[in-house]
Parts: structure tokens; sequence; C-alpha cells
């Protein structure tokens, strides 16, 4: 016999007393997860707060100059870290909200109470599942979407948009907590970072250079746009030499130390000026007893009222000591803001163990986008190659591979994949065979012929290039 209507619904409503009445560690694990609500909000909003401060928003911030400003420059500067600070404890207190409401669901949402839900859909609906089975579902229910939809928009919708609109305030208010955090979590971000660091370069190994192949697809947009016309192969070479400007390192481009016209301090004036007439360059770097110990530059300009000097003339008081230091691997956009900021024109470039490699000029990094420069005192003919005919070109070994793919018509990225460290075409040839050739020795790469012309025993001299035939 089923009972009366007014006794079942009456039954079915007395279920929901135990949402009113609660015991109080359920209260207390409600208010808990308000507040935590409130701290994933925040700390999901400086994510964006901080990734959204824009150049002129740090200029402004920079000009405050308070403990504020310092915080939020301070945190910027590392910006990996600071993400995985945030995404950490994002993490942390999101497992505590699912957590406690858990708690809260099984203390105020009983067994029976979803059953009796379920009996009451299975009654009015078609579902053909049972009520206990259906049970579970509601209850599952009810603790993942429930609490998904509270941590999307209250931790996570609401809290970005609201920094998308006050990314300067939000920063400025939240810098305290973060570089706390920022400490706290300093272990397990530092080791979240490395991993993420290595996964990034085995990736970029297995599928290869992302950005080199943007940079080809541009290469190619930049062919077809530019008129075919007598300008249009400077222009594609220009164009393409800005794309890949941002690219280049300094070791790419530098003057290797072998080639590079320096003086030592102690020499008499005579024999400096022979030096300089000789070379014809307007600086000149000076050493003390090696070229690893550069003390100075002497700019010639100098010493033009000094001409008439005698063999005696301490010169060295004209050396000008403002040396710039700059390592193989800056990329030469930064090398061109320094030389702006420094009214410099020329730098010394020191490897991984503070020797000196070479040096990179103002007018090496300018012809890496608008060609080759030449002055009015320059030998009208190079001697680092010789085309014998369209197909075969015979190279100075110590020609950069940049140059050298120039000089042939093919991309900078061409020999990429077998080059290693190398950045000269006798570097290359090294690179591929481990050790010092014999004249005549003779490799292949894609079609591309290298063949040894001149060697002695301690460098490669000169490489025929026989190119592809298509």
């Amino acid at each position: 016999m089923e009972p009366e209507p007014d006794n079942y619904y009456f039954q079915f409503i007395f279920l929901f007393v135990p949402l009113i009445v609660l015991p109080s560690g359920v209260y207390f694990a409600i208010l808990f997860v308000v507040l935590l609500l409130g701290c994933s909000a925040l700390i999901s909003s400086s994510e964006v707060a901080f990734f959204s401060l824009s150049i002129n928003d740090l200029e402004k911030i920079t000009k405050e100059n308070s403990s504020v400003t310092q915080r939020i420059l301070l945190l910027k500067e590392a910006p990996r870290r600071l993400l995985a600070t945030i995404l950490i404890a994002n993490n942390f207190i999101n497992i505590t909200i699912v957590i406690l409401s858990q708690f809260i669901i099984d203390h105020t949402i009983s067994q029976d109470m979803t059953t009796i839900w379920s009996e009451q859909i299975i009654a009015f609906t078609v579902i053909t599942m049972t009520a206990s089975r259906l049970s579970s579902l509601i209850h599952f229910l009810i603790t993942i979407v429930g609490v998904t939809f509270l941590l999307v928009l209250f931790g996570e919708v609401a809290p970005k948009i609201y920094a998308k609109l006050n990314n300067v305030r939000l920063a400025k208010f939240m810098s305290r907590t973060l570089l706390f955090l920022f400490r706290l979590f300093q272990p397990i971000s530092q080791l979240l970072v490395a991993g993420t660091n290595i996964i990034e370069k085995r990736l970029i190994r297995k599928t290869g250079n992302g950005s080199s192949s943007r940079r080809k697809d541009i290469d190619q947009a930049i062919e077809l746009t530019v008129k075919d016309d007598k300008h249009g192969e400077h222009e594609i070479d220009i164009l393409k030499g800005i794309v890949k400007f941002g690219d280049t390192a300094v070791k790419q481009v530098m003057k290797p130390r072998v080639d590079v016209v320096a003086v030592d301090f102690r020499i008499n004036f005579k024999e400096l000026l022979g030096i300089i007439k000789k070379s014809g360059f307007s600086r000149i770097p000076v050493y003390d007893e090696d070229f690893d110990n550069i003390t100075g530059l002497l700019y010639v300009k100098d010493l033009l009222s000094h001409l008439h000097k005698e063999a005696s003339f301490e010169w060295q008081a004209l050396i000008r000591t403002n040396v710039m230091y700059v390592p193989e691997a800056k990329k030469i956009d930064d090398l061109l803001r320094d030389f702006q900021k420094e009214r410099l024109h020329i730098t010394i470039v020191v490897d991984e163990f503070g020797g000196s490699s070479g040096i990179v000029t103002l007018e090496d990094i300018m012809e890496e986008v608008i060609g080759e420069i030449k002055e009015e005192f320059d030998d009208e003919v190079e001697l680092e190659y010789k085309k014998i005919d369209d197909w075969n070109y015979l190279f100075e070994g110590k020609t950069l591979l940049n140059d050298v793919c120039r000089i042939i018509g093919v991309d900078t990225d061409t020999f990429d994949e077998i080059k290693g460290d190398a950045d000269s075409l006798a570097g290359l040839f090294l690179e591929i065979v481990g050790q010092i050739p014999k004249v005549d020795a003779e490799i292949s790469y894609n079609d591309f012929h290298f063949k040894v012309v001149s060697v002695d025993t301690r460098r490669i001299k000169q490489i025929l290039i026989t190119l592809p035939e298509e």
C-alpha cells in the first residue's frame, strides 16, 4: 500500500532538514571554502595582472620608485618562476577546496536523500536506470560539476576579467603576497621550471626549430610580395636580414681573434704608426702581453695631432679604457641597443672561460641587414672567396657560414643540422670529420660537395664548394 501523497511529500521535504541543521564542523568548512575561493580568485587574477603589464605600465611603475614597485620589478625578472609559483599556489588552494567540498557534501546530502531524488526522477521520466545507480550519479554530479562551476566562475573567469581591467592596481595589491609565495615555493618552482626547460629542449630537437620554420614561411612571403625588378633581389635580402636579425648571435658575425689587428701597449710610437698605416682601421684594441687581456681601445683620430712626435712619445696616455665585453651567445639586436646606449662602435667578444674570442663592430651588425658596406678605402676585390663558375666557389676556411650562404644564394639555416657549434666553413668541415683533414679530402651533404684545397697543421685554409645541379 503506497503512502498518502501529503505524507510522501512531507517525507521528501523532511530530507532537506540536514541542509539547515548541520554539525558545527560543516559550517567552519563552508566558511573556509568561501575564504579559499577568495584566495583562488586573487591568485588567478594575479597571473593576468602581472603578465598583462605593458611597457608603458612598467615605465610608470618604475618612476614611482617605491617598495611596491621594487617587488613588482623583482617578480617580473623571473617570469617562468613567477608563473610556476602562481600555478603551484592555485593548485594547492583548489585541491583543498575540492577536499572540503567533498566533506561538506557528504555531511549535507545523505545517501537516503539522493535515493529519494532518484526515485522521483525515475517516476516522472522515462529513465530506466536503477535508483541506486542514479543516486550515485547524482552525488557524483553534485560533487564534480558543482565544485567545478564554483572554481571556474568565482576562482578563474570573474577574477581574470577584473584583473584585465585593473592589472596595475591588482599587481600592486598582490606584490607582497606573491613575493612571499615566490620565496616559499622556490625549491618546487625551480624544479618545475627546470623540468619544463628539459621537455622544451627535447621537443625542439624532436620536432625541429619552430622559429626556423616560421622564418622560412616569412621568407617565402617576402619573395612573393617584393617586385621582381633590378632592385628586388637587394630588397629581399634586406627584408630577410631584418627577419632573422633577432635570432643572430654575436659569435656568428664577429671577427675571430686570429684576424683582429691589435697592439701591445709596450710598443713604441713608430711601431704603432706602422701597424695603423698597414691595417687602415680607425679603432685598435690594446692588450697587455696577450689578446686575452684587453686593456683598452686606441682611436686613431686621437693620434692626428701627435704624428710629428718621436718614437719615444708615450701614446699610451691616449688609450680609452671604457671597453665593452659581451658573451658569444648575445643576440646582435641586444648588442645594437647597447651600442646606442653606451655610444660605442666596437666590443670585445669573450668565451665561456673569459678569454677573448674576437671583436664585433657596429658595421658588422649593420651588414647583417643591408649587406656588405664598402668604404672608400676598401679594396674593390675581396679575397675571401672566388667564384669559379655558377656551381663552384672557392672559400677561405675562416669565412663565416652566414656569409657563405649569402654568397652561394641559399638560406642561412641550410647547414644548421650538421654545423653543431661551428660558425665558419672550416669549423663545419671539422665538425663532420672530427680531425684536421688532408688536402683533397671530400664530404657531401644534401648534394652540396665540399673539398679541402689547402690546409696546414693547424687549420683548413681553403675549401671548394660545389652546389647541387638543380
